[in-house]
């Protein structure tokens, strides 16, 4: 099958922290006293962010359990995991890998997002560079030996700017796969997530997250040729799906 592109749908927002956030980074040292679990940050500036791949396998798992598309597979060891079916939503919107087979490239690109100036300017006053420790106890259900350990996460509150792209391909209605369709279910996806978790340690109170939806923008092909971007009305498509009361 040929892919054409016949326009890109550029979507940007924030992603607000209702509770601390944590996706792990990497312990660089094993300082005495320093924390447990650490969370990502940009090699160059020490700032915290959520990198795309993150927000994209949240959403697409979150999409996957809610479509029913989890289920027996044949990905080499693993007997219990998601569809391949390149007629599921998931696929459609996010590709598949199937080796030897055939591949269906992602339409979705989800793009690192990073702290907005005034998170920024605010985190910058916490005694943990842009983050809180958090202190958790693990109880031994043998002994009762109490084991502490910590764990950071950025603070609530800070809000974090993010850049989403959807690919619209040339033919698309023939080959069944609607623009409607596409959009519906990736924000039915980030409103999954709304009532869900992003990162880790989300079943003991983190990553409880706000997605506000402020712009989407439509370039065709021609605007990468000279031509004009046409800007999309929110409260209009509100009409058309239902489910942006939720994200904007």
């Amino acid at each position: 099958m040929t892919y054409k592109i016949k326009e890109k749908q550029v979507l940007k927002g924030s992603i607000i922290l209702l509770t601390g956030l944590h996706i792990g980074g990497t312990n660089n040292s094993l300082s005495i006293g320093g924390v447990d679990n650490s969370v990502v940050r940009h090699p160059v500036n020490n700032q915290p962010y959520i990198p795309g791949s993150s927000l994209k396998g949240k959403l697409r798992s979150l999409l996957e359990l809610a479509m029913g598309q989890i289920g027996n597979t044949s990905m080499g060891k693993v007997k219990n995991g998601p569809s391949e079916n390149s007629e599921n939503i998931s696929v459609k919107l996010f590709g598949n890998a199937n080796g030897e087979r055939s591949q269906i490239p992602s339409r979705v690109l989800v793009r690192d997002a990073y702290l907005d100036e005034d998170s920024i300017d605010e985190l910058d006053q916490t005694e943990a560079l842009f983050a809180e420790i958090k202190t958790e106890v693990v109880i031994d259900r043998i002994t009762s030996a109490a084991m502490p350990r910590q764990l950071e996460r950025v603070p609530a509150g800070a809000k974090f700017n993010f850049e989403m792209v959807l690919n619209i391909h040339e033919g698309d209605e023939i080959s069944s796969v609607h623009e409607y369709e596409l959009l519906s279910n990736l924000f039915a996806a980030m409103a999954l997530l709304q009532d869900d978790y992003l990162g880790g340690h989300g079943s003991r109170g983190s990553g409880q997250i706000k997605i506000q939806l402020q712009s989407i923008t439509k370039r065709s092909v021609k605007f990468y040729l000279g031509g004009e971007e046409e800007s999309v009305d929110l409260d209009a498509l509100k009409n058309k799906y239902a489910v942006l009361e939720q994200l904007v």
